[in-house]
């Protein structure tokens, strides 16, 4: 039995999965399985599948499915998961060598803990470098389910890593869920464990120009089904609601920022003042708004 179970979702993935899974055979830590499922594509996503099947025999299993969705695939694969940890990579991802050796080891020791999760460097379609996002230095481990909760931290998903006992206890991702369905499964798991970050980037995140939904309604809608959903869970109660709601609005009033729709961006950010006036972010955004305002008016 594998020590670690890999979750890779594909749909349509062709342009980029070889990529990915050329980064777990490059893994400096290689007690792994990789769980891939074929969520239905009709590119030759699969065809990909096969060429690797056929290079690592038994540390790959394929699974396919008709599409149903990323939270869908990723349970699919986890009721054949059978490793002690469980690793997230999705196809368009990169992993570092040394991941899951990092990963792995942030748990020796620590049966408190159980998810693991580290930073990332963002890359572009043609694998430019885009940055890399600044760490949250306060209250990023441990107890961390309102950090959660009101978006003061990101987990990113390329980095998680989770106990298999935590799926046990806390079930699998909602999907029911439309958008936040990650975000919703690294909740109930704080709240029943502790989390441990490894302070360091350990992979490479895929970004596209399309990537967030442009329904923005339909993507805050989903958030509150999510804030409605822990509501009253330690660490969430109304005041961090509030915050959370107020996060959601701010990083849409970034994205909206750099798209250049000013207009949009401020009503964003009043939104975003009105449910949380302190919020340093919001007055960071505020900042960066009317900066870009004067350099257009200039």
């Amino acid at each position: 039995m594998p020590k670690v179970d890999i979750i890779v979702p594909a749909y349509n993935a062709s342009n980029f999965l070889s990529e990915a899974l050329q980064s777990v055979l490059a893994q400096t830590f290689t007690d792994w399985r990789i769980l891939l499922v074929d969520d239905g594509s009709t590119d030759n996503t699969l065809e990909i599948a096969r060429t690797f099947e056929q290079q690592c025999g038994p540390k790959i299993k394929i699974i396919s499915q008709e599409n149903r969705g990323l939270s869908a695939a990723r349970n699919a694969a986890l009721q054949h998961a059978s490793a002690e940890f469980i690793a997230l990579l999705d196809a368009d991802d990169i992993w570092f060598p040394i991941r899951l050796e990092k990963s792995i080891a942030s748990f020796e020791g620590r049966p408190e803990v159980g998810l693991s999760y580290g930073s990332i460097t963002y890359v572009d379609q043609q694998g430019m470098i885009n940055g890399t996002p600044k760490l949250e230095s306060r209250n990023a481990e441990g107890w961390i389910a309102r950090g959660i909760y009101t978006r003061a931290l990101n987990l990113p998903c390329p980095t998680i890593t989770f106990r298999r006992v935590c799926i046990d206890k806390v079930g699998y991702f909602d999907e029911t869920l439309r958008a936040a369905e990650d975000r919703d499964l690294w909740l109930r798991i704080s709240l029943q464990y502790q989390v441990v970050r490894i302070p360091e980037v350990i992979a490479l995140y895929r970004t596209s120009s399309g990537s967030m939904s442009t329904d923005y309604n339909r993507m805050l809608e989903a958030q509150r089904i999510f804030f409605k959903k822990h509501a009253g869970s330690p660490g969430c109660d109304p005041w961090a609601g509030r915050i959370a709601l107020s996060s959601s609005y701010r990083e849409l009033s970034e994205t909206l920022i750099v798209r250049g729709q000013q207009a949009e961006a401020l009503k964003s950010l009043a939104k975003a003042f009105c449910l949380h006036p302190l919020g340093r972010r919001n007055w960071r955004n505020a900042a960066a708004l009317l900066a870009r305002w004067f350099h257009i008016r200039g």
